[in-house]
């Protein structure tokens, strides 16, 4: 792949030099997240507002949540919701109070 390859295009997190995920690795990021013991949360926003440090909270973070199905449902829901918007993963780290790990699901 040459340099060039993402002349143009905006890069919203680490993942977004790499190809887009498939469904399957998506579950493996969450599933990783869920193992932490990070609480997963889904955020969306417009295009233009993408780089903007506020992003729109879909609900509010699944506390607790163990389940990787239940976790993709709420990001298609999103999604479906938001055709238009971008919406990502995030996952809080409650003892770092921090993001553990964000990336965009929904480009």
């Amino acid at each position: 792949m040459s340099v060039h390859a993402y002349k143009g295009q905006r890069r919203y997190e680490t993942f977004s030099y790499l190809p887009q995920m498939n469904p399957e690795q998506v579950r493996k990021q969450i599933a990783y997240a869920i193992a932490q013991g990070w609480n997963p949360a889904v955020e969306h926003t417009e295009r233009e507002n993408a780089m903007s440090h506020y992003w729109y909270m879909w609900k509010l973070p699944m506390f607790g949540e163990q389940s990787v199905d239940a976790v993709m449902a709420e990001i298609e829901a999103c999604h479906r919701e938001f055709p238009d918007h971008m919406v990502r993963f995030v996952a809080y780290d409650n003892y770092a109070q921090s993001q553990g790990l964000a990336f965009v699901v929904y480009r």
